[in-house]
């Protein structure tokens, strides 16, 4: 059984124990109800995508209705992961926001280039964070449709 868009889970894909757990507050402070499921690097998002290892069997990785996904991490980059998922022809249409600390052009362009939905640097303070989480909870909760199964 598929679940709504407004129940599935939201992936969050960043090395930084940090960042994750102010994320996961600022999430919270908008009252987003969809789980929250963290992950380290790009290796561990295509296993869950591809629901190998740790995420294999039913119901251990459901299809997310988005993923949030750092740039700079150990193992397999945000770019590498991007690449993957877009190239896949059964994860392709899941939207993928790159929330990074970089500002450099290059990583703009080449985000996009490889089919990011959106570039957000992360903001500097909680506030700012809170005020994003609330936007992109409003466009990818609220607003937008996605494809049913959200490619998979």
């Amino acid at each position: 059984m598929e679940l709504k868009k407004n129940l599935r889970p939201i992936l969050m894909v960043d090395d930084d124990k940090d960042d994750r757990m102010i994320t996961e507050k600022a999430l919270r402070k908008n009252r987003v109800v969809n789980p929250i499921t963290f992950l380290q690097d790009g290796e561990e998002l295509m296993d869950y995508l591809k629901q190998r290892g740790k995420f294999g069997g039913p119901g251990n990785a459901p299809r997310p209705c988005f993923v949030l996904l750092d740039l700079n991490m150990p193992k397999m980059d945000g770019r590498k992961a991007l690449l993957f998922i877009k190239a896949d022809p059964e994860l392709k249409k899941i939207p993928v926001v790159v929330l990074t600390t970089s500002k450099a052009e290059e990583d703009i362009i080449r985000s996009y280039d490889l089919g990011a939905n959106s570039f957000i640097t992360k903001p500097v303070n909680f506030d700012g964070l809170v005020a994003l989480m609330e936007t992109l909870k409003n466009y990818w909760l609220e607003i937008v449709e996605l494809p049913p199964g959200n490619g998979g």
